[in-house]
């Protein structure tokens, strides 16, 4: 994974969420029952400053914001690589063994991995309504299959994405996306509401800047807590945060890391952490903040708009977070 927004090919439904809050459906109609295909989508209406890299065509740099190619996530075969995802169904509120392969195009499963944020793959778990979202950090047998427990709160349909990068000289990150569904009582929850404010876990982030289609711009994103500044924030796999962005309507996923890292002399641990983030389109966007402090990871969510977008429909106010402590496989950021 590199620094700045990138739409990775792994997972296509962001990668972003911050507090670890369920968006649980309370109404008992219609089902989602076991066996049944994931319900459809919804379609929802520190450095010195941030850096202007050369757009790649996956990145969502064509002109006038439109994509060349298709961003990370929306499928499930690319570059020779496929996502066999095991277990395709899961029943909602049941703790269940969530296990995959990665399979190259012999369909030899992949044992080797590069380690990037000292990880050989991030999995990121996202409903569609893109109310629920889990950071999941998999284990991974000697005959390739992967595997982590998850237990998500409400019926519906999800996705997965595996992002990773294959061993050997040259090899290309990739994201990779599949259908997860859950069964059990359904109402879809409808996107919160744009807001610049983010609480969860007893913190308050703050967003400053705004997406672009087709151009980088900076985020910042500053933490505090009672009302001070957090100037204390921890590593977290390797960076002082990171944040992933799902495009509403079809999840396509981004992968952003921070300007800057820890150690490197200029970075400090907060209260702001910077991003530069390039939209792939117009459109409404979901972002996740995971941020370590006190020893815990937190997770603070935000819904965007880039470019000139219709009015959404009415919206719902953002779940309140509900904090895990990690022992479910979710690192403790678990929505």
């Amino acid at each position: 994974m590199h620094t700045g927004l990138r739409i990775t090919a792994f997972a296509a439904a962001l990668a972003a969420t911050f507090g670890t809050a369920y968006g649980v459906g309370t109404g008992v109609d219609p089902l989602v029952a076991d066996g049944a295909a994931p319900a459809p989508h919804d379609e929802h209406g520190a450095s010195d400053g941030p850096r202007e890299p050369t757009p790649r065509p996956e990145e969502g740099g064509g002109r006038g914001g439109h994509e060349s190619t298709p961003p990370g996530g929306l499928q499930i075969s690319e570059g020779g690589y496929t996502l066999d995802l095991d277990t395709s169904r899961v029943t909602a509120g049941r703790r269940t063994e969530l296990r995959f392969t990665v399979r190259d195009a012999s369909g030899a499963a992949v044992t080797a991995y590069q380690r990037e944020h000292d990880k050989e793959l991030h999995l990121v778990l996202a409903s569609r309504d893109l109310v629920t979202y889990r950071h999941l950090h998999p284990t991974r047998a000697a005959d390739g299959t992967w595997s982590t427990p998850v237990d998500l709160p409400a019926a519906g349909g999800y996705r997965v994405f595996a992002d990773f990068t294959p061993a050997g000289e040259g090899a290309e990150n990739l994201t990779l996306g599949a259908d997860l569904a859950a069964s059990g009582r359904y109402e879809p929850a409808r996107l919160p509401a744009p807001d610049g404010t983010a609480r969860t876990d007893g913190y308050e982030v703050e967003l400053d800047g705004s997406l672009r289609p087709g151009k980088a711009s900076e985020l910042k994103l500053k933490v505090s807590r009672d009302g001070r500044p957090v100037g204390d924030l921890q590593p977290y796999l390797g960076a002082y945060g990171h944040l992933v962005a799902l495009r509403s309507g079809d999840l396509a996923y981004l992968h952003v890391h921070p300007n800057g890292e820890p150690g490197d002399g200029t970075t400090r641990p907060g209260p702001e952490v910077s991003f530069t983030a390039t939209a792939p389109s117009a459109g409404t966007y979901r972002l996740f903040l995971d941020f370590r402090h006190g020893g815990e990871v937190h997770t603070a969510a935000f819904t965007v708009r880039a470019g000139s977008v219709p009015d959404a429909p009415e919206t719902a106010p953002a779940a309140t977070p509900e904090h895990t402590d990690g022992t479910d496989g979710t690192d403790g950021h678990g929505h």
